[in-house]
């Protein structure tokens, strides 16, 4: 592994999630992920980024078969306007690259909301391409202290 899933592995220990580590090369769809790391679909969960307001960033966990439904994460977070930053103030935030990303090890500890379907045993980034984690969402979702609420809509 590489230092930045080294990085999101150290800090799952830390918070005391266990999980399995699954590597895997290039994947070009979610179906091919999802073989890849042993899972349905719907267990890869996105990590996105969102910026709120100027320096206000959150991390929104959708799961691999739906999309954010902006109205319902905007009227969750009590904003008019929420959108994605660009890859470099994205890495700049996390410390890692998109596609990689994940709420584990990030270089600026952000808050996380969690779509509601995110549930049972599901497959994170971790950090690095290739590189992804299993972990139990409960106890993910505990330990990151998430807002856990409905804020997608199937793909």
């Amino acid at each position: 592994m590489t230092g930045a899933a080294d990085r999101a592995t150290a800090a799952a220990d830390a918070l005391g999630v266990a999980y399995a580590v699954t590597e895997h090369g290039p994947v070009r769809s979610l179906a091919e992920a999802a073989a890849a790391r042993g899972v349905e679909p719907r267990q890869i969960v996105k990590t996105m980024v969102v910026r709120v307001s100027d320096g206000d960033f959150r991390f929104v966990l959708v799961p691999g078969d739906r999309e954010i439904a902006w109205p319902k994460l905007r009227s969750l977070l009590g904003v008019n306007r929420i959108s994605m930053p660009s890859a470099e103030t994205a890495y700049d935030v996390t410390g890692y690259v998109r596609g990689t990303i994940t709420p584990l090890g990030s270089a600026t500890p952000l808050p996380v909301v969690a779509d509601a379907a995110v549930t049972g045993r599901i497959s994170i980034g971790g950090g690095a391409p290739g590189v992804a984690l299993t972990v139990d969402a409960g106890a993910l979702l505990d330990a990151l202290d998430a807002t856990i609420a409905d804020v997608t809509e199937p793909a």
